[in-house]
C-alpha cells in the first residue's frame, strides 16, 4: 500500500529508531547536572548537536533544539523582530510561505507591525529582484527581517535563496529559511542567517525541530527566558528523541543524492504520463528547479476530497490544496498565490524507496478514480486532445496551461475592464451555494447555449471560484471578462 504523501511526514527511518531505543537507557537525566547521569546525558546532547551542525552546515553553537518546525519558526521570527525592533517592524515574506511563517506575519501585523507580502509566478517561484525591492525602507521604517522557504511544501518549487540571501546582506536584513523541505537533501547553500526544520520531514521522530541563528544576528528570546537551550527552547528536552532526530539527519544525507536522482525519474514520468493519462489536468510548479520527490496536479471537473478517497481506497496515500479537502472551504494559500487551477488538486510525494512498480500501480488506477468523480458530479465531456494525447489549447507552454490571470480581466475587444464597458450577458447561471467544483460544471453544461462571441455571467460564492474560472477559461478556449463580488463573466470564443 503505497504512502506518497512524504512532504507531510515520514515513518520512523531505521536509524533514527535503532538510535531511539539504544538513547532510552542512556538519555533520560537532566543534562545540566553534574552527577554522572547528567553528564552522560550531556554528551549525548552535544553530540547529537555536532552531527546536526554538521548536516545543517552551521556551527554547533548556532544551532538549538526545539519541539517541533513550526515552534522553531515561531521563535525564530520572533525573536530576529524582538532583537532588531530599533530598526523597524517590516517583516517581508513570500505569498507562499508555510502556514507557520504566515500565522507569525498575522500575529506581527495584530501589534502593528508592518508585512510584506512579495508575489510568485505561476510556478511558485519568487523574483529575486522583486523580494530584495520589498526589503527597501520606506515610510513604514526599516526592515527587520525577511523569511522565504527553500522550496515550497505544496508544489515543490525551489526557490533562489542564494539571489535573495546577497540580496539581504546588501540590505542588512537578516534571512530566515524554513529548510523544512528540502534538509533532507542537504544542506541549504547562501547566506542565510537563520534556519528552522522538522525531524519528522525526514524521518526522525516527531516533536523535534531544529533553529539555527548565525552568529552576528541579533536575535532576542521570547520571553519568558530559559536557561536550555541557549533560551530558544524552554522545558526539558526529549534527549532520546534529539539523538533519533540527529543520526537519522546523517542518515539520510548520506543516501540523498542516488535517492534524489532515483526519485526524480520517477517524477519525472510521473509529470510527463498524468496529462496524457487524464484529460483536463494541469500539472503545477516549476519543472526543472524543484525537489526531487513531489509532483501536483489539479483535474478539471473533480472534488479533491471524494478523489483523495477514491485514492486512498485503491491503497494510495496523498495530499490536496484544493478547498473541498479543507474545513475552511478555501483553496490552499499557495494555489492562490499562485493563480493556478484549485480543483481536484492532488499533491504526490515520493519517500524513499518508492519503485518504478509503485509508480506505474498509481498511474494505473488514477485515470478511473478521476473519471469515476466526474461521472458521479456529471461533469461535461472531456477537452479536446492532440494527437500526443496532449491538449491543444492556444498558449499551452508545457508547464501547464497559460491563461489570463483573475486580477487582469479583460474587456470585449481586448482592453481591460476599466477602459470600456462590459457585455450584457447572454445566459445567467446561479450556482450560490453550490461547492467546488459544481460552479465550474454548471458554466461548462451551458457555454454552448450561447453564440460565439456571446458571455455567461456566473453568480457563485464559493471561493475557489476565483481560480477555477480562470482556469477554466483558459483548458477550453474561452475568454475571462473578470468578476464583481460573486459574479463571474466568460466569453464564449469557439
Amino acid at each position: 500500500m503505497p504512502y506518497f504523501d512524504a512532504a507531510s511526514s515520514l515513518p520512523l527511518h531505521p536509524v533514527a529508531r535503532q538510535a531511539l531505543l539504544a538513547s532510552l537507557d542512556e538519555g533520560w537525566a537532566d543534562p545540566t547536572r553534574l552527577h554522572r547521569e547528567g553528564r552522560r546525558a550531556r554528551l549525548l546532547l552535544d553530540a547529537a548537536r555536532e552531527a546536526a551542525a554538521e548536516a545543517v552546515g552551521c556551527r554547533p553553537d548556532e544551532l538549538s533544539f526545539t519541539s517541533s518546525g513550526t515552534r522553531a519558526l515561531h521563535t525564530g521570527i520572533a525573536g530576529t523582530l524582538t532583537g532588531r525592533r530599533r530598526v523597524g517592524r517590516r517583516l517581508v515574506v513570500s505569498a507562499v510561505e508555510h502556514s507557520a511563517v504566515l500565522h507569525a506575519a498575522e500575529a506581527h501585523e495584530s501589534g502593528g507591525g508592518t508585512v510584506v507580502r512579495v508575489p510568485v509566478d505561476r510556478t511558485g517561484r519568487v523574483s529575486a529582484e522583486e523580494f530584495g525591492a520589498a526589503l527597501r525602507e520606506d515610510e513604514t521604517g526599516g526592515t527587520a527581517l525577511a523569511c522565504l522557504q527553500s522550496a515550497n511544501h505544496e508544489v515543490g518549487t525551489e526557490q533562489p535563496v542564494a539571489e535573495v540571501a546577497e540580496s539581504c546582506a546588501a540590505a542588512g536584513v537578516p534571512l530566515l529559511v524554513d529548510a523544512a523541505q528540502s534538509l533532507p537533501w542537504g544542506p541549504v547553500g547562501g547566506g542565510w542567517s537563520l534556519l528552522a526544520a522538522g525531524a519528522h520531514k525526514w524521518g526522525g521522530p516527531g516533536g523535534v525541530g531544529l533553529l539555527v541563528v548565525r552568529k552576528g544576528t541579533r536575535f532576542a528570546p521570547p520571553p519568558p527566558a530559559d536557561e536550555r537551550e541557549s533560551g530558544r527552547s524552554p522545558g526539558f528536552a526529549d534527549l532520546p528523541a534529539i539523538v533519533a532526530a540527529a543520526a537519522s539527519l546523517r542518515a539520510v544525507h548520506a543516501e540523498a543524492g542516488a535517492e534524489a536522482a532515483r526519485l526524480r525519474a520517477l517524477v519525472d514520468h510521473i509529470r510527463a504520463r498524468v496529462p496524457e493519462l487524464v484529460p483536463d489536468v494541469e500539472v503545477v510548479g516549476d519543472p526543472v528547479r524543484r525537489l526531487p520527490h513531489v509532483v501536483t496536479f489539479s483535474c478539471l471537473y473533480v472534488d479533491g476530497e471524494v478523489l483523495l478517497h477514491a485514492l486512498d481506497r485503491a491503497g494510495f496515500s496523498v495530499s490536496s490544496g484544493s478547498s473541498c479537502t479543507s474545513d475552511t472551504l478555501t483553496p490552499s494559500h499557495v494555489l492562490r498565490a499562485m493563480g493556478v487551477l484549485s480543483e481536484g488538486n492532488v499533491r504526490v510525494s515520493l519517500p524513499p524507496g518508492t519503485t518504478e512498480a509503485d509508480v506505474e500501480s498509481f498511474l494505473a488506477v488514477l485515470p478511473d478514480a478521476v473519471r469515476g468523480v466526474r461521472d458521479r458530479l456529471g461533469a461535461p465531456a472531456v477537452a479536446r486532445r492532440g494527437p500526443e494525447g496532449r491538449a491543444t489549447e492556444e498558449g499551452s507552454d508545457g508547464r501547464g496551461f497559460t491563461r489570463p490571470r483573475a486580477e487582469e480581466p479583460r474587456g470585449a475587444s481586448g482592453g481591460t475592464a476599466a477602459e470600456e464597458p462590459l457585455p450584457a450577458p447572454a445566459l445567467t447561471v446561479d450556482a450560490r451555494g453550490r461547492r467546488c467544483p459544481v460552479p465550474v460544471i454548471e458554466l461548462a453544461k451551458v457555454i454552448d447555449r450561447v453564440p460565439v462571441g456571446g458571455t455567461v455571467l456566473l453568480l457563485a460564492d464559493d471561493e475557489a471560484a476565483r481560480l477555477d474560472v480562470p482556469a477554466w477559461c483558459g483548458m477550453r478556449g474561452h475568454e475571462y471578462l473578470g468578476s464583481d463580488g460573486h459574479a463571474y463573466r466568460v466569453r464564449r470564443l469557439a
